[in-house]
């Protein structure tokens, strides 16, 4: 496994033509699992963990890796399967979300993967709000489920999304008026976080599952303006990964559309990664704010929609 990853610097150029690669891995059986490889920043035999007490159920214990302590979840037993009990013979998919970093023991590790963003379909709709998943392909005549990991995290460590009294501004959404705020982001969980945090602004929001979603949604509203989508939609605030269509897509179609341009977008990801930056320039969003601190996300969006008072 020690070179599966070695050319990850070089796969940027995937990002922005709505394509991702993704890293199969299995926990328990034979069903198959992906994560985008842009998470990831390294994949290693399960080291010794060591086993504090009081720790979450779902965390087998703590590695010492690089001169740093990183949690070790049990993927398997987070999603409700099986705990994962040979840890020798499995593997810690070391990944950063949301500025933090974590390992997920998983049972095996296969290959990579280069796959569009529209051969990533939600996941059904008999799933429930209960499902782990954000979206699910087929590779190889087989079935490969993309895990909501912000859902996981979540339930092991919530996250707040109170926000500061000195943030809190209930005349933001006064100054709209009619005007909305879309967010769209494929984890019900993010989406929500999100959806809290920026209820004490007194805004208007409207949710979108995905990139395509979004779009279909904008343009429905777009074609009830006179002149252009900014009429009724103030911002885009959009996570990067998402199935049918990835943010930075989504962005570049707004972009790109005259009467849509208007609308200032915020990329508001848990990809991590220098590339962010200039791929932020390149398909044209206002800002970047990685997830998820509430204060940093609503003073970004008071920036954004102050700009048109």
């Amino acid at each position: 496994m020690a070179g599966i990853l070695d050319a990850v610097n070089q796969r940027t150029q995937l990002v922005g033509q709505n394509r991702l690669e993704l890293l199969l891995f299995k926990l328990i059986g034979r069903q198959r699992f992906g994560i985008n490889v842009f998470k990831v920043r390294e994949v290693l035999q399960c080291p010794k963990l060591t086993v504090l007490p009081k720790q979450n159920s779902y965390i087998k214990g703590v590695a010492h890796i690089r001169g740093q302590t990183i949690s070790v979840i049990d993927m398997s037993k987070a999603i409700g399967a099986p705990a994962i009990q040979q840890t020798e013979d499995s593997f810690i998919i070391i990944a950063e979300y949301n500025r933090s970093v974590q390992g997920f023991l998983v049972a095996g590790v296969e290959r990579i993967v280069t796959l569009s963003w529209k051969d990533m379909m939600p996941p059904p709709e008999g799933a429930g709000k209960s499902s782990y998943l954000t979206a699910v392909t087929e590779i190889d005549g087989d079935m490969v489920s993309i895990l909501d990991v912000e859902k996981i995290l979540n339930e092991i460590n919530p996250v707040s999304t109170e926000l500061s009294e000195d943030v809190i501004d209930i005349h933001v959404g006064e100054d709209l008026g009619d005007k909305v705020v879309m967010i769209a982001d494929d984890s019900t969980v993010a989406r929500n976080q999100v959806r809290r945090a920026l209820e004490p602004l007194g805004i208007k929001m409207i949710l979108a599952k995905n990139g395509q979603d979004a779009l279909d949604q904008l343009t429905a509203i777009d074609a009830e303006c006179e002149n252009s989508l900014y009429e009724k939609v103030a911002l885009l605030i959009s996570d990067i990964e998402m199935p049918e269509m990835d943010g930075y897509t989504l962005t570049a179609e707004v972009k790109a559309n005259e009467r849509m341009r208007q609308v200032p977008v915020i990329l508001h990801t848990s990809l991590s990664g220098v590339f962010n930056n200039a791929m932020v320039e390149k398909v044209g969003a206002e800002d970047f704010i990685p997830k998820f601190h509430p204060d940093e996300l609503a003073t970004a969006v008071k920036k954004w929609l102050k700009m048109d008072s």
